[in-house]
């Protein structure tokens, strides 16, 4: 049963998931994951929006606008403001809250980067890589697995049966860089004719070969808007510790300190609620 909630709810609706942030009086907002295919379902979480105002923001929202035009105020709110108001408002909740500008990366289906400058959001690049990525590959290689399997597949496996390393390929010494720095994604198999490799491991290359590579082009990214903190979010990161850590790790051997935000998959949500209920009062 949905309890009443303040007249301002927020949505993100994705590529894959709808976001979905209610606001209930008293307390934090409730939040809740479900499928952009299942609309009924969004609109039943929704429950009594049709008396205020829904904050809708991100790429598939149009079916939802047109269900609600006629009985609730639909505010249409900028994908990268929305996310930088959310990002905002759950670094204060972990008491983590910066007072200079950060790069925020979006993890979802593809990654995008934003500049956080205050108020001021904007785009500042991205990558095609990101959880579509993530699950695409993991299917072409282990056959139909859903999402959570391959994150919790990933956490038992090595990296090291199927990436190849500097060290693989030059001795101590022999150029400026660490052994334990991967030289080629997947490069192990290409030089191997070993039995098939576990599900698992190959699995934790999937994480690592995309958070590798995100790291690295977000790290560019920062660098180049001269900001030192980075933020980590979007769905991808849900119950992912395995490319959580590896996004962690290269970016520290950059040069920036990053974070990986709890509860980010919602910055959107959160954030086109938050603009909601300013526009009501």
């Amino acid at each position: 049963m949905i309890r009443p909630f303040h007249p301002a709810c927020g949505v993100d609706m994705g590529a894959t998931l709808a976001k979905v942030a209610l606001r209930h009086e008293p307390g934090p907002p409730e939040l809740r994951l479900l499928p952009v295919q299942d609309l009924e379902s969004v609109l039943r979480a929704l429950g009594g929006a049709q008396k205020g105002t829904l904050g809708l923001t991100g790429g598939g929202g149009t079916e939802l606008a047109l269900r609600f035009a006629r009985s609730a105020s639909v505010l249409k709110v900028n994908e990268f403001a929305a996310w930088g108001a959310g990002a905002r408002a759950l670094l204060r909740r972990s008491a983590a809250d910066l007072d200079e500008p950060f790069l925020l990366v979006s993890v979802g289906t593809g990654t995008s980067a934003m500049l956080v400058d205050g108020m001021s959001v904007s785009r500042v690049g991205g990558t095609a890589l990101g959880g579509g990525t993530v699950l695409g590959l993991g299917r072409a290689l282990l056959g139909p697995i859903g999402f959570d399997d391959l994150c919790e597949l990933a956490r038992r496996g090595s990296r090291r049966c199927v990436d190849l390393l500097v060290s693989d390929i030059y001795g101590p010494g022999q150029i400026p860089l660490k052994g334990d720095l991967t030289a080629a994604n997947f490069g192990r198999l290409a030089q191997s004719a070993e039995a098939p490799l576990e599900p698992a491991d190959l699995a934790a290359g999937v994480m690592g070969l995309v958070g590798e590579n995100v790291a690295l082009i977000t790290a560019g990214l920062a660098l180049s808007a001269r900001v030192r903190p980075i933020v980590f979010a979007g769905s991808t990161l849900r119950g992912n510790p395995v490319l959580a850590e590896v996004l962690l790790r290269i970016t520290a051997l950059l040069g920036r300190h990053s974070i990986i935000l709890e509860d980010g998959e919602f910055c959107g949500a959160l954030g086109a609620l938050e603009l909601a209920a300013r526009h009501e009062t």
